[in-house]
């Protein structure tokens, strides 16, 4: 049975107490995060003799560092989460036209952070930081979570997808120090777009709303203030411009002030986001434990 025809088994309440529990265990999750792995990657950059003191020949010795390897096996147990629940969508039971496409903007960026996790590619990076703080927020703070076979799975997969989409991009850029860039700014852009693109025709094809770019939710939600449809995709387009380059200014200022050089070498990067001993000698602009940018990494 499709379940666009199947009855409605519940909805969570906006603002509801599940709601503002799960605003809580990821604000919570994402400070104890940010610090943790902050720690640990200068830890394991230091050699374990703190922060910003390398070891001298390489920064781990029997393979990749212990933060390398959680990190990536976290990305790997996301991104098989994620290919489960795409699947699931497709099931008889669960096939939605209107919500089974993975379309809609959560549904690419629950794949692209794991992979972000994984592989720091810098394409990957910089699209989670700005989806997932910007148009990621909406569905966390405006949530539209509708239940039609399994409550407590639709629950968690809506914000295992939702809180990740928060927390990747901050242990990225807070926890590796990965900065921002106006060369990833307009990658993510141009990224961003090309899915809208995607998702209009999707949506042409099918009557569907995926990204809802064809008309807004039925509830509550910020494209509400930014007037009626098309004119809020407009509306929508700048404001993500202006909220982007608030992202990125104060990461180029940094890096300004400390004097990092514009652009750094993608060889010079190892994949725990440590510079080589040589790239350090060869940029006397930077020094021990100096953070990768986000454009740099190698991917």
């Amino acid at each position: 049975m499709d379940s666009a025809d199947a009855p409605l088994l519940g909805h969570m309440a906006p603002y509801g107490a599940q709601h503002l529990t799960m605003l809580a265990v990821i604000a919570a999750l994402c400070a104890l995060a940010a610090v943790i792995v902050r720690r640990r990657a200068d830890c394991e950059r230091g050699g374990g003799r703190g922060p910003g003191r390398p070891v001298e020949g390489g920064n781990d010795r029997g393979g990749a560092p212990v933060l390398e390897r959680r990190l990536r096996v976290l990305g790997g147990v996301l991104l098989a989460n994620s290919l489960l629940w795409t699947l699931w969508g497709f099931m008889p039971w669960a096939w939605d036209i209107d919500e089974s496409l993975p379309l809609h903007l959560s549904d690419v960026l629950r794949f692209i952070g794991p992979l972000a996790l994984i592989t720091r590619a810098r394409r990957l990076v910089v699209i989670t930081y700005y989806w997932g703080l910007t148009l990621n927020m909406q569905s966390v703070l405006t949530p539209d979570v509708n239940y039609f076979v399994w409550p407590p799975l639709e629950f968690a997969e809506y914000w295992i997808a939702h809180g990740t989409g928060v927390l990747i991009p901050v242990i990225l850029v807070w926890g590796l120090r990965m900065r921002p860039t106006w060369r990833g700014f307009r990658f993510a852009y141009a990224a961003t777009a090309l899915w809208a693109l995607i998702a209009m025709i999707g949506n042409a094809l099918t009557g569907a709303n995926y990204g809802y770019l064809s008309h807004a939710p039925a509830g509550p939600s910020l494209l509400d203030v930014m007037g009626p449809w098309p004119r809020y995709l407009l509306v929508e387009a700048l404001a993500i411009a202006v909220v982007w380059v608030l992202l990125t200014l104060p990461w180029v200022l940094l890096d300004r002030r400390t004097g990092r050089s514009d652009e750094l070498r993608a060889s010079e990067i190892r994949a725990d986001g440590s510079r080589s001993d040589d790239a350090r000698a060869d940029d006397p602009s930077s020094g021990p434990g100096d953070p990768p940018r986000i454009d740099t990494v190698p991917g």
